[in-house]
């Protein structure tokens, strides 16, 4: 008899030897009690309290559902996916609860996620029937169903990181790892990239006198005694993750130093040098600065060798990230420029073709490329006359690129270069010009009168204008605007991109083309030729662009014209805000939404979840249908989710 009661109350995979209960499974405990399938008591509490009298069932998984008492109405699709992957592999380890009902089907109130997950494995047979806790009355029930939640208790991550480490080292792969323990492979790979860190520091996240991320931050450490030194120093305090790295490798230089990526890593590693990589933050350190300078300085040398040899009369490295006016004035050096270009008509024609169809409609990869090698040599290129009188400064801007300053003409070099003709001399320059008979004052009176003259005239077409305003606002024209307003940039976009946010395209896409070197007549005649309807189009998206209300009556009257409605194009999500808010914030707000007391088991359960799983749910219960049919909101429910803001925002 014991033994027939014990091989029916093992789990599947424990009867292939996989597993063994150890709580449930003292034969001495059990005594087979009725012909429904194998029921079996026990007992269940020590002798000096009332027992409470549960049965052992063994129910066909059609005759089960989710009984309303069950507190897990929420779930994540993911989660029960890697929890019925759990149980195949290594079978039902704790028992569902449940209450039988008056037609012999019984409702789980403890054990949601497994019942759920079961219902994705019943093309098994081993999970066709299920061993089923059946409680005595609906009271035991309800306190079942609050007490596994509450009682519940997440692996804290140290541990978390100290199991998956001994199972890789033992050569269990991350799938393995994550079936066992019923999480995500990405879970399993954010755990044993923290497996390597000395035992001190994860006693540390143990005892929580260190936070998770302050733990990750010791991953690029590659010296004992500093992290000890550090790990002392922050325990208990509220250090940044950025500023332990600081702490941990006071000497390195990230690989996004403009050093760094102007050495490059290949070339700092053939040279002995040594690199940590942040696995968290997607950052390399160059460990040896004094290395990486010395490269750096290399480098920089050989292209300036590299100039003389093209003929330049001196190159000289710099080693700052931009070469400032007073480098150039502070030392009286003059500059000379290159010998522009001139196209023949022919060429000429082709080359303003080209510019107007690119700034129509853009063109082909090999009209691009000869509009390129047009406009090289029309900005022109430097004799051989200017490089023998002239240098260049070289140095390497903040985003690691090679810069070139060419055309530099030294003190005492000016003569010689006069003397060639490159550079002319300061008479011959306008020194000598005769003063005007027209005064400053004047000339400032008389160009006011010829710009008065100008707007006379472009008052009798005010379509022009309209269209100068929507050129200047949708193109990038720096300070050759032909109107005299000037812009200020109206935030709209956030930190968190489209995240939630589904603006007019209108607002988001296409920012004004930069005209650098472009030629401005040839472009806004393409512009009008696109019609009016174009024009007002590109005035109306930016003119909306840049709307900022006014004072509080205005924006109030605008307000009650448009009808402007945030949730028409913000959704809240964990992304853009509930993962930036506190844990607390979003219990209060899952009550509230919910209508629920604080102590509902809705509510505690929701309040004892992480903070990343906390603001799931609550994104779920903003965008998911399903999830809201399976909380059963009412529709006064619904309409305050889908109307609700966060303070101040409206």
């Amino acid at each position: 008899m014991t033994k027939d009661i014990r091989t029916h109350l093992l789990c599947p995979a424990e009867k292939h030897g996989a597993f063994r209960l150890t709580d449930q499974l003292r034969p001495s405990h059990w005594r087979k009690v009725g012909d429904i399938g194998h029921r079996f008591t026990r007992r269940t509490s020590p002798m000096n309290h009332q027992a409470i009298t549960s049965t052992l069932d063994e129910v066909p998984f059609a005759d089960l559902f989710l009984s309303p008492l069950n507190p897990r109405t929420v779930v994540l699709d993911a989660e029960i996916e890697t929890l019925a992957a759990n149980i195949k592999e290594y079978g039902l380890i704790q028992n569902l609860a449940g209450l039988r009902e008056e037609d012999g089907k019984v409702g789980i109130v403890a054990g949601g996620r497994r019942f759920r997950a079961l219902a994705l494995l019943q093309d098994d047979p081993r999970f066709q029937t299920v061993t089923v806790r059946i409680a005595p009355d609906e009271e035991t029930a309800r306190t079942w169903a609050a007490s596994e939640n509450h009682l519940r208790e997440q692996p804290h991550p140290a541990d978390e990181i100290r199991e998956f480490g001994v199972m890789a080292q033992a050569g269990a792969n991350v799938a393995a790892i994550g079936i066992a323990f019923g999480v995500s492979e990405a879970h399993v790979y954010r755990r044993l990239k923290l497996a390597d860190l000395p035992a001190p520091v994860l006693d540390a996240l143990k005892s929580n006198d260190i936070s998770l991320n302050a733990a990750a931050a010791f991953t690029i450490s590659t010296d004992a005694k500093l992290t000890l030194e550090v790990l002392e120093a922050i325990r208990g305090q509220s250090y940044s993750e950025n500023r332990i790295k600081q702490m941990l490798k006071p000497d390195a230089i990230r690989d996004s130093d403009r050093r760094a990526v102007f050495v490059g890593k290949d070339a700092y590693e053939a040279a002995g040098g040594t690199l940590t990589t942040d696995l968290f933050a997607d950052t390399t350190f160059f460990d040896d600065l004094a290395l990486l300078e010395d490269l750096f300085a290399a480098k920089l040398s050989d292209v300036a060798d590299a100039m003389k040899a093209a003929g330049w009369r001196w190159a000289e490295t710099f080693p700052s990230a931009y070469v400032g006016w007073h480098e150039i004035d502070g030392r009286k050096i003059d500059r000379i420029y290159p010998v522009k270009g001139v196209l023949s008509e022919d060429e000429a024609e082709r080359y303003d073709d080209l510019s107007e169809r690119d700034d129509e409609d853009g063109l082909n990869e090999a009209e691009a490329a000869e509009l390129a090698a047009l406009q090289d040599f029309l900005d022109g290129d430097w004799s051989d006359d200017q490089k023998a009188v002239a240098g260049v400064f070289v140095y390497v801007d903040q985003s690691g690129d090679l810069r070139t300053s060419e055309g530099l003409v030294l003190p005492e070099d000016r003569v010689e270069a006069i003397a060639s003709g490159v550079l002319r001399g300061r008479a011959e320059a306008g020194g000598a010009a005769p003063k005007s008979p027209i005064s400053q004052k004047l000339r400032d009176d008389l160009d006011r009168v010829a710009r008065g003259a100008r707007h006379h005239a472009i008052l009798r077409d005010p379509d022009i204008l309209l269209d100068l305003l929507a050129y200047q606002l949708s193109h990038n024209l720096n300070w050759q605007n032909p109107l005299g307003i000037s812009t200020t940039e109206v935030p709209n976009w956030p930190s968190t991109e489209a995240e939630g946010y589904n603006l007019d395209p209108r607002l988001s896409t296409e920012p004004p083309r930069d005209m650098h070197g472009k030629d401005l007549a040839k472009s806004f005649r393409a512009f009008r030729s696109k019609g009016a309807d174009h024009s007002r189009g590109e005035l109306t998206r930016f003119l909306a662009a840049h709307y900022r209300g006014g004072d509080e009556k205005l924006s109030a009257m605008i307000a009650k014209e448009v009808q402007p409605d945030v949730r028409e194009v913000w959704t809240p999500t964990a992304a853009n805000f509930f993962s930036r808010v506190s844990g607390p914030y979003l219990v209060d707000l899952w009550r509230d939404l919910l209508e629920l007391a604080e102590d509902h088991p809705t509510v505690t359960t929701f309040a004892k979840l992480k903070k990343a799983d906390k603001a799931a749910k609550l994104e779920a219960l903003f965008s998911d249908a399903d999830t809201r049919s399976a909380l059963g909101l009412t529709e006064a429910q619904v309409a305050r989710i889908d109307g609700w803001l966060p303070e101040g925002m409206s």
